[in-house]
């Protein structure tokens, strides 16, 4: 691995590292926030926050305001990119396929199935090397933005031993009945649908066995945002959650849209929400 990033950021570290991902089969950039408590030693819980369509690792350090809860909390934040990157990785032209839109699943179609197995890399790669590498112990939370929210409402519902709680601003909760899942999931995973379900988060909350461990879930979403209706669709997960019995708990906040002014206005509570069910 190599640091290409350091800044003093409130009582700890803001880095920023790449590495060979095996999963991946290319370079790979993380920011990774470290907590006093971490720089001291001590082996601190790790949030996984996954962001949306044309962002990278630097989008959530750069604008979210979140290390000032994560020092106070001794929480280690870690902003994986959002797709596999670089010349030999296939690309598209447009902004919500290929390069910067990877939908934190594992494709299986041509030309994509080499590099986007992003669900593999956030599940397994990553982690593994966040506890081996930094002060980190195997207490995981996941959140998340847009494609990021749905990224991490699908990977914890379909791995919740893994994870302690999850939480995502502006969702897209079902990608599989929505205009931006359905031509990434065509793509990415082939034309039948009854394979989009795995990734889609309302199909994974419809199907799940009423044995499955329940993670505390939080959503805010802006009353304003202008993908709401087209792209978001909160209510078909309120109403999925309904009628599973799943407690959710859906904040609509007046007057916020979908850019990042809405995530630094509650990016603390989403924090704190996650320190609770870390300890």
């Amino acid at each position: 691995m190599e640091r290409i990033e350091q800044h003093a950021c409130f009582g700890g570290l803001q880095e920023v590292w790449k590495h060979s991902s095996s999963t991946l089969s290319c370079d790979m950039k993380f920011g990774i926030y470290l907590p006093k408590a971490a720089t001291q030693g001590k082996k601190c819980p790790v949030l996984y926050w996954l962001s949306g369509l044309t962002c990278n690792e630097q989008n959530f350090i750069t604008k979210a305001g979140a290390q000032r809860y994560a020092d106070e909390y001794g929480m280690i934040v870690v902003t994986p990119d959002t797709s596999p990157r670089g010349e030999d990785v296939p690309n598209d032209p447009a902004y919500d396929l290929g390069q910067g839109a990877g939908f934190y699943l594992n494709a299986t179609q041509q030309p994509w199935a080499k590099h986007y197995r992003m669900a593999d890399y956030i599940v397994d790669e990553l982690p593994a090397l966040i506890e081996k590498y930094f002060p980190a112990n195997d207490k995981r939370s996941l959140s998340g933005h847009s494609m990021g929210g749905h990224g991490a409402l699908m990977l914890a519902l379909r791995n919740p031993e893994r994870y302690r709680s999850v939480s995502a601003f502006s969702p897209i909760v079902a990608p599989s009945q929505v205009p931006w899942g359905v031509k990434a999931f065509t793509n990415y995973l082939g034309d039948d649908r009854a394979t989009w379900h795995q990734y889609d988060t309302v199909a994974l909350i419809q199907a799940r066995h009423p044995s499955t461990p329940v993670l505390p879930l939080l959503i805010d979403q802006g009353d304003a945002d202008e993908f709401l209706e087209p792209q978001l669709k909160p209510q078909l997960l309120r109403d999925a959650c309904q009628l599973a019995g799943y407690p959710l708990a859906l904040n609509l906040r007046t007057g916020f849209d979908h850019s990042y002014y809405f995530i630094a206005s509650f990016i603390g509570e989403h924090i704190r929400f996650h320190a609770d069910c870390l300890k």
